[in-house]
């Protein structure tokens, strides 16, 4: 019997390029939640940007965010994974090698840039609500490392590929919706994180249901006892799966009793 729900939020609940969720989600979460089926919205998205885009049940459900590198319940980190910040810094070096990247680095307060595009800053603020800070020099930020991010609306793959294979011994390099590029800690991703809310509720693989559509997803779903790829899914997200499907509120509607 299912008890927990984790879904992808970009690409997955949202079509690249929308900004506002179905409102019949919200209504289902809340049905799931009174049959004992908690959600948890787990995204390579900031904290911040996810309470609201769910604001009307922002208080009912769970967080995996930044990729899996921090976990919320009930307002409270559970887990938190970090990035070593020499290597950070190495990282952000080579990002100002590579034209058409543009270098977010997500802390537990805000995410930071040094990009001085103003459309960039926009569309992080206002389309991923986002908090931002901007500032000269990454390496100034003294809080830890949860994530780096590239954006990249040029070459992503080619940038995915390139980093991949520089950092590929260091750090978990994972694209994160069809322009972004993130690093996130060793040790973190969506699927450990799934895990530490497995272990939270006391609740086993087979009681979960996860949804995801790039390769950032693919631990979350392999754990899940029943994983869903979206059917536009990224080349391979599926074969980490059990099911395919259109869509992710069909398949919870099939939940509901």
């Amino acid at each position: 019997m299912i008890k927990l729900v984790a879904s992808d939020i970009d690409g997955t609940l949202l079509k690249y390029g929308e900004h506002k969720l179905n409102p019949e989600l919200f209504d289902i979460i809340r049905q799931l939640k009174k049959q004992g089926i908690h959600f948890i919205a787990a995204s390579g998205r900031q904290y911040a940007s996810l309470r609201k885009l769910f604001e009307p049940i922002k208080d009912e459900i769970s967080y995996i965010t930044e990729n899996g590198s921090l976990c919320i319940h009930e307002g409270k980190v559970i887990s938190r994974g970090t990035i070593d910040r020499e290597l950070g810094l190495r990282i952000f070096e080579e990002i100002k090698n590579r034209e058409h990247c543009d270098a977010v680095l997500s802390c537990e307060d805000s995410c930071y840039i040094e990009s001085k595009d103003s459309e960039f800053l926009r569309h992080l603020e206002e389309d991923m609500g986002n908090k931002v800070t901007c500032v000269d020099d990454l390496s100034s930020v003294t809080s830890p490392f949860l994530k780096i991010a590239i954006f990249d609306n040029a070459t992503p793959e080619e940038t995915f590929l390139h980093f991949r294979q520089k950092f590929k011994s260091d750090i978990k390099v994972v694209t994160s919706g069809n322009e972004w590029v993130d690093f996130i800690s060793p040790e973190a991703n969506k699927g450990s994180a799934l895990q530490v809310f497995l272990d939270y509720f006391h609740l086993v693989p087979a009681e979960t249901m996860a949804f995801g559509d790039q390769h950032n997803d693919i631990e979350m779903l392999h754990l899940a006892g029943e994983g869903y790829a979206m059917s536009n899914a990224a080349p391979g997200v599926a074969s980490h799966s059990t099911y395919v499907t259109d869509s992710v509120i069909d398949t919870l509607r099939e939940l509901l009793v």
